[in-house]
């Protein structure tokens, strides 16, 4: 079973919330959560978010008494890059710098890890 959860126009650069995702990338999620409440990271924060909404999404489906969180764990994380904001800074002599203000998308799936033994013993 797996349940996914989306983070969409994240005022940050993917570049920044890709360090941190490879710190929680296929772990269990009670452990990421740790993991990112302690990191001195501004992504962690988004990540976090995504995260629990991934997990609340399993449970909404699949329901309390079946599954568990501490049974979730991470299957994939993406970060890509979103539209980035075009702004112009003044420069001097006339000139104009430009200002790139970046945003990213974040994607979770996460799964109980049944499915995987499913696979192994079909084939």
């Amino acid at each position: 079973m797996e349940a996914k959860a989306k983070a969409r126009f994240v005022r940050m650069s993917a570049r920044k919330v890709r360090r941190v995702a490879d710190l929680i990338r296929g772990r269990n999620v009670e452990e990421a959560l740790n993991i990112l409440a302690f990191t001195p990271k501004a992504a962690a924060s988004p990540l976090e978010k995504t995260l629990k909404s991934a997990t609340a999404n399993a449970l909404s489906v699949e329901g309390t008494a079946k599954l568990k969180a501490e049974d979730l764990w991470i299957k994939k994380i993406l970060v890509d890059g979103g539209p980035v904001m075009k702004r112009i800074r003044p420069t001097g002599m006339g000139r104009a710098y430009r200002i790139r203000k970046r945003t990213n998308h974040i994607t979770i799936t996460v799964t109980d890890g049944k499915d995987k033994e499913v696979e192994v013993q079909e084939s």
